[in-house]
């Protein structure tokens, strides 16, 4: 035998990983559908921005020692109760993430932005946000707070606590 690559002419191996379904419950799982019911209807780069906040409050609590209010791991800062309104009882958008599936187009993506999440691959265009809302909203913890960027229809913060 030779040591040429197979190569398959209708996907590569990159493509096909990236768009594959993720375990039910994996860190992955559970971004991807945060950042489905969160951030569909912005750009990538506005998916990208919460992806990168999730991962701000992953590194917060592991710089603390493993411990933050929110949690410390992927899964526990998605589903933490009343930090993404997705995941909250009686949100309407949570049914709709609990069934969506990689033929939806928008979740592909969101499978993609989550797996260089996890990978640690991702750039951070937040500048270290913890904290985000929409524009349509004005949260008590956000006032007399400039926000460090705005993305799409998000503001985001870095310095709350």
């Amino acid at each position: 035998m030779n040591d040429v690559p197979l190569i398959l002419l209708d996907s590569t191996p990159d493509e096909e990983s990236q768009t594959a379904p993720a375990p039910p419950g994996s860190a992955v799982d559970i971004l991807a559908r945060t950042l489905w019911g969160e951030a569909r209807g912005e750009k990538v780069r506005g998916i990208e921005a919460v992806a990168a906040l999730v991962m701000n409050r992953v590194k917060r609590a592991q710089d603390r020692g493993g411990r933050y209010w929110w949690g410390s791991s992927i899964q526990q800062v998605c589903l933490k109760p009343w930090q993404f309104s997705c995941w909250n009882q009686g949100d309407p958008n949570r049914p709709k993430l609990e069934k969506v599936t990689e033929k939806d187009r928008v979740f592909r993506v969101c499978l993609r932005v989550a797996r260089r999440a996890a990978a640690g691959t991702l750039d951070d265009p937040t500048l270290g946000a913890t904290h985000y809302h929409t524009q349509a909203v004005a949260p008590p913890w956000a006032r007399g707070r400039n926000p460090s960027v705005i993305i799409g229809n998000h503001l985001f913060y870095n310095d709350v606590e």
